[in-house]
């Protein structure tokens, strides 16, 4: 299996989508590297896996304790193979009612977190020539919808981001994906949806996050450029591309419930 001996940095990794994450990497022989603000939940994360792991206290949105969690791990273990950016939140409020704090701190943490970790990863990937980053995005950074211009925005951020820097990478060795996946049943939604408005509207084609991983995993393996998920939410934006207005109507009707 590709992950097998890979060290391999996740950050938001004390629950959902990168606390699974880093136990199915660990299920296949690689060693996970665990990253979050919350150390007591950090330790709970790790309590589940068996194997080799290692947690690290990170603030994404600070540059500084970034620098020098990347080069703890790089000193404890020698390299880093993978890096998947994962850390990330979202609050679903209209526009003219969000404060514009709320953009800035889902900007800071989901668009600018990525960015600081990439730039602290990169040089020594470039140096090895070898490496590999996910940046787990979202549909929402293709295709917008009511009461997530905040969110949407800067899941569009890092999509433009990991597009133009797989054109940089190019002939370098470091490969880059992005993973774009629909609603996933997580607990992402405590805070982005607390009523439960939007849950309900879509509970009948939420992800489950052991295929995103999957998906994620696979992806790794076979050095895919994006993966968009579920296969519907996929169609969805080819139908975007196309008729645009048309989808819109359709989209109001599903997506604006939240």
């Amino acid at each position: 299996m590709f992950v097998r001996d890979k060290i391999v940095v996740i950050t938001g990794a004390s629950s959902g989508i990168g606390a699974l994450t880093a136990r199915m990497v660990a299920e296949r022989g690689g060693i996970p590297i665990l990253a979050a603000r919350s150390e007591s939940k950090l330790s709970e994360a790790a309590a589940s896996i068996h194997g080799l792991h290692g947690t690290y206290v990170l603030d994404v949105t600070k540059t500084e304790q970034v620098q020098a969690v990347v080069e703890q791990v790089i000193q404890q273990y020698g390299r880093i193979d993978i890096l998947i950016n994962n850390a990330g939140y979202g609050v679903f409020e209209k526009f003219a009612e969000a404060p514009l704090e709320q953009f800035e701190s889902m900007m800071d943490v989901n668009y600018m977190g990525t960015v600081r970790c990439t730039k602290a990863v990169l040089p020594y990937m470039l140096k090895q020539g070898s490496g590999h980053i996910v940046n787990v995005a979202s549909m929402a950074g293709k295709v917008g919808s009511a009461k997530s211009s905040g969110y949407t925005a800067t899941k569009h951020a890092v999509l433009g981001l990991t597009n133009s820097l797989r054109q940089e990478l190019v002939g370098t060795g470091v490969s880059i994906t992005a993973i774009n996946p629909g609603p996933v049943d997580t607990p992402f939604f405590d805070l982005a949806d607390p009523g439960g408005n939007y849950v309900k509207n879509v509970k009948w084609f939420m992800l489950k996050p052991e295929q995103v991983v999957s998906h994620m995993l696979r992806a790794i393996e076979q050095r895919k450029a994006e993966v968009d998920l579920p296969f519907t939410a996929a169609a969805s934006v080819k139908l975007y591309q196309l008729f645009p207005r048309l989808f819109d109507k359709i989209a109001y009707k599903l997506l604006s419930n939240k």
